[in-house]
């Protein structure tokens, strides 16, 4: 299972996938820590929605999330180039 992380406005989850994620992107010398992840939801430069997901660009970080029973729930992110 994830983790949840707790926040002042939202309850953050990161599912198993996403875990595993930095660990996939660290193999590639891409380093993200939660904290970036979390700041890009939660203030993010730009965001969108594509069918049931919504994302959040920051600081070259795409972030996919869905919002689920007031709780977002991360699914994958990734570095991005503008």
């Amino acid at each position: 299972m994830g983790k949840l992380v707790l926040n002042k406005i939202h309850m953050l989850y990161f599912t198993k996938y996403a875990e595993q994620k930095f660990d996939i992107l660290n193999k590639y010398n891409v380093y993200f820590t939660r904290e970036q992840i979390e700041d890009a939801i939660l203030s993010p430069d730009s965001t969108s929605k594509k069918n049931k997901y919504l994302t959040a660009e920051k600081d070259g970080i795409k972030v996919i999330y869905k919002n689920e029973n007031e709780q977002i729930k991360i699914i994958t992110f990734y570095p991005i180039h503008k």
